[in-house]
């Protein structure tokens, strides 16, 4: 099953490869991917949030969720599950980014962008929105440098969106604990 899984991975990154990449997206492609390293965008979204008293929720709920992207995906799930990367699987491979350092199950670009997007969503859709068309292009970025596997990026989009539900619920259950105190 998991070779069955890993040679449809190959086949999709071969394709876009073969059919999808040129000259103006290997230009535009690295610098998407970069603006999602570290979660960075997210972070200094999150911030901005936090500063404005009517998306102060918005900007703790973003805050909490990459929290837990950060525990459950970068230091739990991806050296439990250990995945190598495609170009380790592929040497071949010429990327258009440094190698990045640890494993590639899930991608935490995409975890970390579905999380946040997903949360601003929930708030606002018309912001949410916009967050979620930069996380998916963040994610189909990482597919375009050959540096995740498609399955990384759904299970990437899938934990995500259940680290902002999760972090929603977190943030509406402690407004209203002091909603409540405060009667």
């Amino acid at each position: 099953m998991l070779e069955w899984i890993q040679y449809i991975d190959i086949s999709i990154l071969d394709f876009i490869k073969e059919h999808m990449r040129f000259g103006v997206l290997d230009f535009i492609m690295p610098f998407i991917s970069a603006i999602g390293n570290g979660g960075l965008i997210w972070i200094i979204t999150a911030i901005i949030f936090i500063c404005l008293k009517k998306y102060r929720a918005v900007g703790i709920t973003v805050g909490i969720a990459l929290i837990l992207c950060l525990l459950i995906g970068n230091l739990g799930l991806k050296p439990l599950i250990a995945r190598i990367r495609p170009y380790d699987v592929i040497p071949d491979i010429v990327l258009l980014i440094p190698k990045p350092k640890d494993y590639s199950f899930p991608s935490g670009h995409t975890m970390s962008s579905f999380a946040s997007a997903t949360a601003i969503f929930w708030y606002d859709k018309k912001f949410g929105i916009c967050a979620l068309i930069l996380g998916s292009l963040i994610a189909y970025s990482r597919l375009y440098l050959y540096v995740h596997y498609p399955t990384d990026i759904l299970g990437g989009i899938v934990i995500g969106i259940l680290i902002a539900a999760a972090s929603v619920l977190l943030v509406c259950m402690i407004q209203r604990k002091i909603k409540n105190n405060k009667t």
